[in-house]
């Protein structure tokens, strides 16, 4: 009975503050345990899709460079895509690499029912094409309404629900998740740096029982990763609501003012003989050299323009500035360059490389996969630990008796 009394006074001492804290801790814990869970292994797998997907297609992604690799006219590659296609689908973007071994994508994507539950009926269909720049050949055809990176992205970021109410359970399961790596910091924080303080603090005592060793993973390991999963988690929570959003641009930006939009539009009494999509991307290659790949849209129709951006980097995708072209005479009518952006527009541009850890190259990836691993084995041990205290409650009020 004298330890049951010590342990009951021992925890009166924390504040009311810390004892709402703890409470809030432990059951929206387990609220959002398994979808905590969830994000964390589809993080996970995602974040190494580009290198897994070389891997196993690495025949079909990178092709043998001739001796004078000269390309072939885009307007060639896309009838071939196509063509592979069954000439039902036009291509609707083309991503074309400076890298002169990697095959070039040309996709053809149109969407579904806007109004569907389910991620699959809101896609009609998106095919990608892998094609040999120099041969025209095709090397690859992709279904990506049902690619394995692709379905798992989608359940990350919305448990393929396609309804507003798939995004609002991620966003604030995301957004409980912050709260719990907070109060996780104030739960873990040491009271003094004694050694036996700071050993149990920042060290797995791993010849220990499963229990201790289980309470060690969840809150060192939950320590080392805080920082890096805070990053994930907010950088979630710019794409599930919008006044997140729009608070992280005021914030960089420093104004409530939108970005400017400049309105372009082409000509339909100006046109040519030739391609007018070939002429684009002939003058998007010489403004872009140092750029390393060169994403195409093309127009259909109208005023409409096609698009040219040139991105920065291998991987990702925030540094990039875009071309306008007319779509009846290949003129270039307008650039936006990244330089011109505020930095509110450049923070947000950033958000996806950060959360996926692309924007420190192959070492964030690491960072980001590891911290995804550990955020994911946090409901788990989490919940050991609050198992193993109900089992440690009962047998003692037995003992009792």
């Amino acid at each position: 009975m004298a330890l049951t009394k010590t342990s009951t006074k021992s925890k009166n001492k924390k504040s009311r503050l810390r004892r709402i804290s703890d409470w809030l801790h432990l059951w929206l814990g387990i609220a959002s345990g398994l979808i905590v869970l969830m994000l964390g292994v589809t993080g996970c797998i995602y974040v190494f899709q580009k290198e897994i997907t070389e891997l196993i297609h690495r025949k079909e992604i990178f092709v043998e460079v001739p001796s004078n690799p000269k390309t072939l006219p885009l307007s060639v590659l896309q009838a071939n895509a196509e063509k592979a296609l069954g000439n039902k689908k036009k291509i609707t973007f083309v991503s074309a690499y400076r890298a002169p071994e990697r095959a070039w994508e040309l996709g053809v994507y149109k969407p579904g029912n806007p109004n569907a539950f389910w991620y699959f009926d809101s896609i009609d269909y998106y095919d990608v094409v892998l094609i040999n720049p120099y041969t025209g050949k095709v090397t690859l055809v992709s279904d990506y309404k049902y690619e394995f990176f692709g379905v798992v992205k989608m359940i990350h970021w919305s448990l393929l629900i396609n309804h507003p109410i798939g995004q609002q359970i991620i966003g604030w399961s995301t957004f409980i998740f912050v709260f719990l790596l907070i109060s996780g910091m104030v739960m873990w924080w040491p009271k003094n740096l004694k050694k036996s303080n700071f050993d149990k603090s920042f060290k797995i005592k791993w010849k220990a029982k499963f229990k201790r060793i289980n309470y060690d993973m969840h809150n060192v390991l939950g320590f080392y990763v805080m920082l890096i999963c805070l990053m994930l988690a907010l950088t979630g929570l710019v794409w599930a609501f919008q006044w997140f959003q729009t608070t992280v641009y005021v914030v960089a930006s420093g104004s409530t003012t939108p970005p400017k939009v400049v309105e372009v539009k082409s000509d339909s009494t100006k046109t040519i003989t030739a391609i007018p999509f070939d002429i684009a991307f002939e003058q998007a290659k010489k403004i872009f050299k140092n750029e390393d790949r060169i994403a195409m849209s093309p127009a259909n129709g109208g005023s409409a323009t096609i698009y040219a951006t040139g991105y920065r980097g291998k991987e990702t995708f925030w540094n990039y500035d875009v071309l306008q072209f007319d779509q009846y005479s290949g003129k270039l009518l307008h650039r936006t360059y990244q330089s011109e952006k505020n930095a509110g527009e450049t923070v947000i541009g950033m958000n996806y490389d950060i959360h996926v850890g692309a924007i420190l190259g192959l070492t964030g990836k690491i960072m980001a996969f590891f911290a995804s691993l550990i955020a994911a084995s946090l409901p788990i041990t989490g919940f050991i630990i609050w198992w193993g205290k109900g089992k440690k409650k009962k047998n003692t009020a037995v003992a009792e008796s």
